[in-house]
Order: C-alpha cells, then structure tokens, then sequence
C-alpha cells in the first residue's frame, strides 16, 4: 500500500485582514504571490487545487503557472461558510454565541452557517480526489478539517495548530477506507 503525499498551503492575506471570511469572495493581495511560490518551490508538486474563492483561486493560479502545472478550482477546499457573521469582525459578532461556536462548532454553528461536521465531510471527499503531489491552496478552517479528518484529532486539537497566511502543511495519507494520514511537515514561518 503506497501512500500520497499532499501539500496544503494556507492562502495568502485577503485585501481586508481580522475578519471571519467564509464564503465571502474577497479578494488578495496579489503581492503575496512571491512569497508564496518561495515557500512550495522546492516541493514536487504535480498539480494544484485551490478552492474555487478567489483569495485561494487567483494566488493558485499564479503558482501553477509559474511552476508548469495543472491547475483547477474545487468546493470542496473553500472555507467554513459563517453565514451571517461572514465579512463581521470578531467583536462586532455577539460573543455568547461565537464563544459558543468556538466551544463546539457542530452544536452551534453560525447563524445560516455551515457546521463543522459538514466541512469535515467536503474536506474528506477533497482529499479523496487529491493524487500524489498535489499541492492545494485553500483556507485555514479547511486544513484544520483535513487534519482532523485524517488523524482523528477533534476540533479543539486541530484549532490549536497554528496556521497564518502562508502556512504550509504536508501529509501522507494512506490508501484505503476511512481516510488515515500523518503529518509529515509544518511550516509557518516565511519562507524568502
């Protein structure tokens, strides 16, 4: 049983950082594209992903043709939906609820959000069309998800795994039925 190696590199900052961006289409920083093509240069990579946002989307087209690979748009990596909080700062969201939210992200999803559980399950067929070497460029919420859904580890495991803009992840994951997988790199700081 031969494993697959994936890469998942979180995007780069949208134009309006210290939000809770879903599903919210925002932009990015176009500029943040050398940096991020410095910090997956050196990988193997034999296509990309992105989710179909453009703040992953733009930036995933920039690497895949700057590294001579395919590149294509997929839902399955976009970002927790946090319905009416989505685009709201932190602060201006009542905080009862987002604490409530951060405690247990299934029991009590945003209002006309998504609840952790169904991004797990987007994630997990992500990573089930995903072959050796790809790289996918997505979200935060969404890496949490794949890491969870690969090693187990709850919601409150997986928040607790720093990842900024740029943040890079790489997994084995091994064949078969459920989905299993091991971390296998972690790099959060810059890369020049």
């Amino acid at each position: 049983m031969i494993p697959r190696i994936v890469h998942l590199l979180r995007h780069g900052p949208p134009a309006r950082t210290g939000l809770l961006l879903g599903h919210l289409d925002e932009p990015p920083r176009m500029a943040e594209c050398p940096v991020m093509l410095g910090r997956v240069a050196h990988l193997p990579v034999r296509q990309i992903v992105s989710s179909d946002l453009r703040r992953t989307g733009m930036q995933a087209a920039y690497l895949a043709e700057r590294l001579d690979v395919p590149f294509l748009r997929d839902p399955c990596w976009r970002e927790l939906d946090f319905g009416a909080w989505d685009g709201q700062a932190p602060e201006n969201v009542d905080a009862a609820a987002l604490s409530r939210f951060w405690e247990d992200p299934d029991a009590n999803p945003p209002p006309q959000g998504e609840r952790w559980s169904h991004l797990c399950a987007r994630v997990r067929e992500g990573l089930a069309g995903l072959e050796n070497e790809t790289l996918a460029v997505t979200h935060a919420g969404a890496m949490r998800a794949a890491l969870s859904v690969l090693t187990g580890l709850d919601h409150r495991a997986v928040w607790a795994v720093d990842l900024p803009y740029r943040a890079l992840v790489s997994l084995r994951i091994w064949p078969g039925e459920p989905l299993s997988g091991q971390i296998v790199g972690l790099e959060t700081g810059y890369r020049e």
